[in-house]
């Protein structure tokens, strides 16, 4: 499954080709490091909890990240999609840091 070609175009789009897909690319980075709720990564990245909702809620549409837990109990993790994908992942990270 690795290097996907449907896979590497959602990529694409949800981190490259939309409004906010660095703030996603950030999100992902941190998740890498380790599971965090939404406010949480709200005060890491010192972004507004609802603009770290709305990111969430596009990472989850596109199964980027999955949630464990309910309610103020929940925290997020990188889906094993994006697990299997992780290659393209950091090829697009790489890409788009060198443009910044």
């Amino acid at each position: 499954m690795a290097n996907d070609p449907d896979a590497k175009r959602l990529l694409w789009f949800v981190f490259a080709g939309s409004r906010g897909g660095l703030n996603r690319l950030k999100i992902i980075s941190k998740l890498k490091e380790n599971q965090f709720n939404t406010n949480q990564l709200a005060n890491k990245m010192g972004l507004d909890y609802k603009a770290i909702q709305h990111h969430i809620k596009v990472l989850e549409k596109n199964n980027m990240i999955t949630r464990i837990g309910e309610k103020y109990a929940v925290s997020f993790f990188i889906s094993s999609f994006l697990e299997a994908n992780m290659e393209s992942f950091e090829e697009i990270e790489q890409k788009l840091d060198k443009s910044k």
